[in-house]
C-alpha cells in the first residue's frame, strides 16, 4: 500500500490535536461522534431530537472516550428538504450551549453561515460544512479572527446538492477530481488568510457518488492524504454499506466499523461515526496491532 502523509497539527479551537504524535505513537485515530438533532436523519432520525435525548447521547459519547462530538441540526441524506435558518438554531443552539465545557471538542454540522457565526459564538470549535464554504458568507464566518478565534475547519466535496446529488453521479476519475476539488478549496481558504493548520478535508463518501465511486475513493484513500492536511473519513452507516452487505440502517454496525479501520489504515486522520464504543474500541485494537 502507498505510503501516507499525516499532518503535523489540528488546529481546532480550544483544542490542538497532536496527528503527527499519535501517529509517531501508534495511536488510533480521532473520533469525531455524530449527533443529529433532526427528526429525518437517514440514520437515526428523531432518537436525538430533543435536547434531553441528545445530552445524554453526547455524554454517553464523551464516557467512551470521543474526540469531538459533531452537532448537526438539518439533515442532509439524498433528498432531503432543507429547513430554516430559525429551525436549524433551535435545534443545535441548546445543545452547544449545555456541552461547551464537556473537556471535548465541538463541531458544527451546517453550510449556513449565520448558524456558523451563532455557532461559534455559543462555543464551537470547528465548522463541518459539505458545502466546502461556497455558500454566501461562510467563508467570512470563518476568516473573521476576531469571531472564528481558530475554529477548525473540514471541507467536504459533494456532486451537485443534497436532493440531486444521487440522481446520476458522474467522473473520469472519482479520486484525482475530488482531490483536486479539495486542493482548491482549501488553497482558496489558505490565500485568504486561513492557517493551513486549522483545515481539514473530506472526499464526502455518498455525497454524489455511486457504489464504485465510493469504493474507488475507500480503495484508494491514501492518495488524500497527500495534501498534507487532515483527511475525514465518514462512512458510518452509509447505503454504500448497505448496498455491500444488504443490511438495513439500523443494522450496519459491523460494517461501519470496519469501514473506519480500512479508512485508518490508508492514512484518515479523523473518522466521524455514530457508533462512537464500538469504533474506539476496533480503532485501539488496529492502533496496538500497528504498534507490534
Amino acid at each position: 500500500m502507498p505510503l501516507f502523509q499525516q499532518p503535523a497539527t489540528w488546529r481546532c479551537g480550544r483544542f490542538l490535536f497532536e496527528l503527527g504524535q499519535r501517529q509517531a505513537n501508534r495511536q488510533r485515530p480521532l473520533v469525531m461522534g455524530i449527533l443529529n438533532a433532526t427528526p429525518d436523519s437517514f440514520s437515526d432520525g428523531g432518537r436525538f431530537y430533543a435536547t434531553g435525548d441528545a445530552l445524554r447521547q453526547a455524554e454517553a459519547m464523551i464516557a467512551a472516550g470521543v474526540d469531538l462530538i459533531d452537532i448537526g441540526g438539518e439533515s442532509t441524506k439524498p433528498g432531503a428538504i432543507p429547513v430554516s435558518l430559525q429551525e436549524e438554531l433551535d435545534r443545535v443552539l441548546p445543545i452547544i450551549e449545555a456541552l461547551t465545557d464537556c473537556g471535548v471538542a465541538l463541531s458544527i454540522d451546517t453550510y449556513k453561515a449565520e448558524t456558523m457565526r451563532q455557532a461559534l459564538i455559543a462555543g464551537v470549535d470547528c465548522i463541518n460544512d459539505i458545502w466546502a464554504l461556497r455558500q454566501a458568507g461562510s467563508e467570512d464566518v470563518v476568516t473573521d479572527h476576531a469571531l472564528a478565534n481558530q475554529c477548525g475547519v473540514v471541507l467536504m466535496h459533494m456532486q451537485g446538492d443534497p436532493i440531486t446529488m444521487q440522481l446520476n453521479p458522474n467522473y473520469v476519475n472519482v479520486v484525482s477530481e475530488v482531490n483536486a476539488f479539495l486542493m482548491e478549496r482549501t488553497t482558496c481558504l489558505i490565500e485568504q488568510g486561513i492557517a493551513a493548520d486549522r483545515v481539514a478535508i473530506d472526499p464526502g463518501f455518498g455525497f454524489g457518488k455511486s457504489l464504485d465511486h465510493n469504493l474507488a475513493m475507500l480503495q484508494e484513500f491514501n492518495q488524500f492524504t497527500h495534501s498534507g492536511h487532515p483527511v475525514l473519513a465518514g462512512i458510518s452507516r452509509k447505503s454504500m454499506l448497505g448496498k455491500i452487505t444488504g443490511r438495513e440502517v439500523g443494522d450496519r454496525l459491523v460494517p461501519s466499523v470496519a469501514a473506519a479501520v480500512l479508512a485508518a489504515e490508508r492514512g484518515a486522520s479523523i473518522v466521524r461515526v455514530h457508533d462512537v464504543p464500538e469504533s474506539i474500541d476496533a480503532l485501539t485494537l488496529w492502533a496496538a496491532v500497528q504498534a507490534a
